[in-house]
């Protein structure tokens, strides 16, 4: 039998030719001469050429894209990468200003998608912020040669991130690593180390999903690890870096992602036609965006994926006193100089309300006044850090949150 991964390569091996052809075709179909109209034919002919382009993976990371932010006139922004593991990069966004603003370590999920998934929340935070943020390598890439990549790992870069940033700096942490971010922040408390972050601050993320379990928990819950292991699991093919590796291959949990919504995404990809066809182009642009950054995979090593679903989905490790870092006890209520911000999304149907809030009752070292949760209305799980509501009303809370605590 082929591995599941070799067939994947098979198939995008004999349809991005295909796709290609498409692209070209739509360009020459689309075009205009000065004084000759195009037939409406060639136009549908056209449009449907450019969706058809529009369904190809890809697997290296977009750019962010952010080059100038406005404070109060216009500064040019740099991306940097100042340090760098063989699993992921600490990338900067410098700013020409002498201003000095609070440092602010964003934490991207390793869930399938590159850190430029959270390209909204940067260029909102970049307005009032020195911003650093977890550019993971895609796993495919990374030489067997360079060992595993577990939650351990994980936690460990993040407490090396912080003590590249030095103290005083501030932890935003997005979705799934929530859980890494304030395993991070506790071990950092309990063995005193400098740069233990001023605040932290979790965004909808599953700090216990024993609480109002969504059909994701449930699907997490629904099978034995060694399941997960014999079925999601697939070996890199040989033409890439990290040939050998055992990963979580990122087009799995695209279809995992798409099957969620399905009809939503068809609705899309009908749009885009309609809206081509008949010239709109800036509300085409805008799915082309979405679906250009949802369909660039990553793939997640194997060990990461498995011990993030057997510990913080199946067992609740970290709620339950039960998670353990490098051999040794995880103890959020060690916390005590961090202050903590949680913040959830209302009609959010992958970590649900409550779930991010359990971990107030976790940290209950941090006082009271030093801690705040929020809630935000009408905001399913993207709308939490990305998109108008983000812009407007949580992020206010948020820089007032840091700033309150920048001591």
């Amino acid at each position: 039998m082929i591995p599941t991964y070799q067939l994947y390569q098979n198939y995008a091996d004999a349809t991005d030719p295909l796709r290609a052809c498409a692209r070209m075709m739509a360009q020459a179909l689309g075009a205009t001469w000065p004084g000759i109209p195009v037939h409406p034919y060639w136009r549908k002919m056209a449009s449907a050429c450019e969706v058809f382009a529009r369904t190809q993976l890809t697997h290296a990371r977009p750019p962010f894209g952010i080059a100038t932010v406005e404070e109060g006139r216009t500064i040019s922004v740099h991306e940097e990468e100042i340090h760098a593991t063989p699993f992921c990069g600490l990338l900067h966004f410098r700013k020409d200003s002498a201003t000095v603003q609070p440092k602010v370590l964003v934490v991207a999920p390793m869930s399938g998608h590159f850190a430029t998934l959270l390209r909204g929340t940067v260029r909102t935070l970049l307005r009032d912020h020195d911003v650093y943020i977890t550019d993971w390598r895609n796993a495919r890439d990374v030489a067997t040669a360079h060992g595993r990549f577990g939650l351990d790992e994980y936690v460990s870069h993040i407490i090396d991130f912080l003590g590249v940033l030095g103290p005083g700096a501030h932890l935003l942490a997005v979705c799934q690593p929530t859980v890494a971010a304030l395993t991070a922040a506790a071990v950092m408390a309990t063995d005193g180390h400098p740069a233990q972050p001023r605040s932290m601050t979790l965004m909808a993320g599953p700090i216990d999903t024993r609480v109002n379990p969504t059909a994701v928990n449930a699907l997490a819950k629904s099978k034995p690890i060694a399941w997960f292991e014999k079925n999601m699991i697939s070996t890199v093919p040989a033409r890439h870096a990290g040939a050998g590796r055992r990963v979580y291959p990122g087009f799995v949990q695209l279809a995992a992602f798409m099957n969620m919504n399905l009809s939503r995404h068809v609705e899309a990809f009908g749009k885009l036609y309609h809206h081509l066809v008949d010239g709109e182009h800036a509300r085409a642009d805008q799915i082309k965006d979405f679906y250009e950054e949802y369909f660039a995979m990553a793939d997640l090593p194997a060990e990461f994926y498995l011990e993030t679903v057997r510990t913080v989905f199946q067992e609740h490790a970290l709620p339950l006193g039960k998670l353990s870092y490098a051999g040794r006890p995880v103890e959020p209520r060690a916390i005590r100089r961090t202050a903590l911000f949680t913040i959830e999304g209302e009609k959010d149907d992958i970590c649900a309300v409550g779930q991010t809030l359990a971990a107030q009752e976790l940290c209950s070292g941090i006082r009271p006044y030093m801690r705040l949760h929020h809630v935000q209305t009408a905001v399913g799980h993207y709308g939490v850090f990305n998109g108008r509501r983000w812009d407007n009303e949580i992020y206010p809370r948020l820089r007032d949150f840091i700033n309150m605590h920048h001591r």
